[in-house]
């Protein structure tokens, strides 16, 4: 792990930096609203956001393939952690994480394997207030620099395989085979497993494919890795998906070949027992 500090961001400004294939430009945001509107805590096991919020620097992330609702990182945060906890992101992508830490007056902890996606997250951070935390580029599958035990709450987004390649970083996830995948899984359930303290939450979302027309069930096959590391599995919240760009292709696919298009996502929480 390498820590990529806000100094370090700063140095980009104005310059244009490309993450899965989508080119971003690195500008200070204009903010314009810190928090959102309307929003209410979820109490049941689905999840819809068919709008998806854009309070402070989330309106900036629908370019970027595969990143999630600012209102799921909302909810998780709330429900698993107090003000001031630790919380880590180990696959910060665009950071919609650390933003509400930060925003919920949380510390927070960043990790991405592609740098530019750091410098992302850090762009996503730069509005008022105090930054009270970490992004280090690294390997969610070797966290070297955070200590045993002092996490308090985990969420994570991975990648779904290799549905949607995030870099040409040897060791990213997002280059891997769904069965390769899986087994590179049970290293970052470990992690996670020793960097969280004791009795405290890890949430993760992720999501399935399909070859030759069979459901893989990657989903699930993490689910199993978590739990055999140790992690007891709290909940499994069904979040509906939304506004997907390649929903007009698949739908005329599904029509030709005879299958559902896959239009959820498993949001886990696991505990640690």
């Amino acid at each position: 792990m390498k820590e990529v500090s806000l100094e370090e961001y700063q140095k980009h400004l104005g310059r244009a930096i490309t993450v899965a294939g989508s080119e971003f430009k690195i500008e200070k945001p204009d903010i314009r609203s810190l928090q959102p509107k309307k929003f209410e805590l979820q109490h049941t096991t689905i999840y819809s956001f068919p709008d998806r919020g854009d309070w402070a620097t989330h309106y900036l992330n629908s370019p970027y393939r595969g990143n999630f609702a600012p209102e799921i990182a909302r909810n998780m945060i709330l429900r698993y952690s107090m003000e001031n906890d630790l919380v880590m992101d180990p696959f910060c992508g665009s950071g919609t994480t650390l933003v509400e830490a930060k925003l919920l007056n949380r510390r927070f902890l960043g990790v991405d394997i592609n740098s530019n996606a750091v410098i992302l997250s850090w762009n996503r951070l730069d509005f008022q207030g105090r930054n009270n935390g970490k992004i280090y580029a690294g390997d969610a599958r070797n966290l070297d620099k955070v200590d045993s035990g002092s996490i308090d709450f985990v969420l994570a987004h991975p990648p779904y395989a290799n549905i949607i390649k995030y870099s040409e970083n040897r060791g990213d996830l997002s280059l891997l085979n769904p069965s390769k995948f899986s087994e590179e899984m049970e290293s970052v359930a470990k992690e996670l497993f020793t960097t969280l303290k004791p009795h405290k939450f890890c949430a993760m979302l992720i999501g399935d494919g399909r070859a030759h027309g069979d459901v893989i069930p990657i989903a699930y096959n993490t689910m199993r890795k978590f739990i055999g590391v140790g992690f007891a599995l709290r909940e499994d919240i069904i979040k509906i998906q939304w506004n997907c760009r390649a929903t007009p292709y698949w739908r005329k696919q599904s029509e030709r070949y005879n299958f559902h298009l896959l239009m959820h996502e498993h949001l886990f929480v696991f505990r640690k027992g």
